[in-house]
């Protein structure tokens, strides 16, 4: 049994140290020279005119016979499925000046880079509809005798994948193992033995216990009873006493969720280990497919076709329904500093679940809660190194506050850099989430740059003086947090129910944040439209 798994061969995951509660403080030196960058975020100032109505009235109208608001995974996958079908009549209302949601990204004269979402693991059969998506873009180039999908090698994860600093030393792998005790040794063991042994396991009704998508796991109380109580606790109550696999397993929590493990749900913590089991034919069981610039690579090939049928900068601010059927929207264009309205006969609400609650009551919102993430892309005059294993593509520091940081020229195949662009994500999960996100947005730039500058010193003195830019990104509502209760309570059971000619679609209705139930849920709304609006066309 190996005790240093990676990505690959756990089908595990990388992020960060837990703080479990209490404020996170450190004493921060003025830096040496000011650092160029920015600040900003979602467009949190537009959104949050939702709570006050002050918005001018409508100027003029236009019609369509569908409206998506909100142009994340789930909006781009509506629409796909769609045009597919060919109701080309329809508009995708975006908040922010481009699409992609939690799945941007950004691009300096360096590298492209992520602002948010990083990677999708290889699909599983269950995900057929990502699958799908998959072959269209030229990720799976094909199949082999087996029926096993290959991938465009360039998109695989590029060894060395992951790294973890402990002790002063880095270690490959995440699973803290320098200084590991027999004892941790065999929790280690034991652990990773049950986990993997899920994925072949089944229900009473034949399916998974854990799947991707969520909805397609064994409805079998046995397995689903796990969400009534945290993670932490069920460790406990399993006899996993190591600090180290607490810690690894936290970190874990916090990476998928922005959430710790004493607040996870236990179902969720175990889907986040054994729900991973796509194969490949050219790729080992684990890997994972990722770009320089994140999931943007795929959220911008969405939005390709979508043209002008995108409108960035729109805030939908209303929904009625009108007098001789269909709906009303009244639609907020910052960029015009005015308001429109938009006659559908239909409407696929792809937005966080507390912003449709606000559009549409019938689409409540109690039971739904968020963690807000702090992001920070770091250019480098020079490539971060250390004592021990070489520099990977993920690379974790064990008990830090922080998660750790992603490089961005790694995946560039000539590999051959002086400069780079590392990713740092911060799931702000020190406080409940409201205290944290007003702790968030009351930092000002300066101060965001000296944690992440002591942050990335501490780890790697040799830096120093090599910080060329530190740019910030706040998501107030990054993810939502499959706390326990939710995944198998009532509160997602009436969000999955649509209310025609409103449609709901995002990955808070899967119960956690991820690429691949964004687009499933995308697509199952848009079909239910389709059905509604008489347009059955096979896409």
């Amino acid at each position: 049994m190996k005790t240093r798994p990676t990505r690959r061969a756990m089908m595990a995951g990388a992020a960060a140290a837990g703080l479990g509660g209490g404020a996170f403080a450190l004493s921060l030196p003025a830096p040496a020279a000011p650092v160029p960058g920015r600040l900003d975020g979602l467009d949190a100032a537009t959104g949050h005119r939702l709570r006050s109505g002050d918005f001018p009235p409508p100027a003029r109208t236009v019609r369509t016979r569908i409206a998506i608001v909100g142009g994340g995974v789930s909006g781009l996958a509506a629409a796909r499925r769609l045009a597919r079908a060919g109701l080309d009549d329809l508009l995708v209302l975006e908040l922010e000046d481009e699409a992609g949601g939690n799945a941007r990204g950004g691009r300096n004269a360096v590298s492209a880079y992520p602002w948010g979402a990083h990677y999708v693991p290889l699909p599983t059969d269950e995900s057929t509809e990502v699958r799908r998506l998959f072959e269209e873009l030229g990720v799976i180039t094909g199949y082999d005798a087996a029926g096993l999908p290959l991938y465009d090698e360039l998109m695989l994860s590029a060894d060395p994948q992951e790294r973890l600093q402990i002790h002063g030393r880095w270690q490959e792998g995440l699973v803290p193992n320098i200084g590991a005790t027999a004892d941790d040794r065999a929790q280690y063991a034991r652990f990773f033995a049950f986990v993997h042994g899920l994925s072949e396991r089944r229900g009473r009704d034949g399916r998974r216990p854990f799947a991707i998508p969520v909805d397609e796991s064994s409805a079998d109380p046995a397995w689903r009873d796990l969400d009534r109580l945290t993670m932490k606790a069920w460790m406990e109550a399993e006899g996993y006493t190591s600090e180290r696999l607490h810690w690894y397993v936290n970190y874990s929590c916090r990476d998928d969720f922005g959430t710790p493990h004493g607040e996870t749900s236990a179902w969720a913590g175990l889907h986040y280990f054994a729900a991973r089991s796509g194969r490949a034919g050219n790729a080992a069981a684990g890997s994972v497919l990722t770009w320089p610039e994140g999931n943007a690579w795929l959220t911008t090939r969405m939005a390709a076709p979508l043209g002008g049928r995108i409108r960035p900068r729109c805030l939908a601010w209303n929904i009625a329904a009108a007098e001789a059927g269909g709906l009303r929207l009244q639609i907020f264009d910052a960029a015009r500093d005015e308001s429109f309205t938009v006659e559908a006969e239909a409407a696929i609400l792809a937005v966080p679940r507390f912003i449709a609650a606000r559009l549409w009551p019938a689409h409540g919102a109690e039971g739904f809660s968020y963690a807000p993430w702090a992001v920070a892309n770091i250019t480098l005059g020079r490539l971060p190194g250390g004592t021990g294993e070489p520099l990977a593509w993920d690379n974790a520091i064990y008990r830090s506050a922080m998660l750790g940081y992603v490089v961005a020229t790694h995946q560039d195949p000539r590999r051959h850099h002086d400069r780079t662009v590392i990713t740092y994500y911060w799931p702000l999960s020190h406080l409940r989430p409201a205290a944290a996100r007003a702790e968030a947005f009351g930092r000002d730039l300066a101060a965001w740059q000296a944690l992440f500058e002591a942050e990335i010193l501490r780890n790697h003195p040799s830096l120093k003086g090599k910080l060329e830019r530190i740019d910030i990104r706040l998501f107030g509502h990054a993810m939502v947090r499959p706390v326990p209760g939710f995944i198998w309570g009532p509160a997602r059971a009436a969000a999955l129910v649509q209310t025609p000619p409103v449609f709901a679609a995002h990955a808070d209705l899967g119960g956690m944040s991820i690429f691949e139930e964004a687009y499933t849920k995308g697509i199952a709304a848009a079909e239910a439209a389709l059905a509604f609006l008489g347009n059955g066309r096979p896409g």
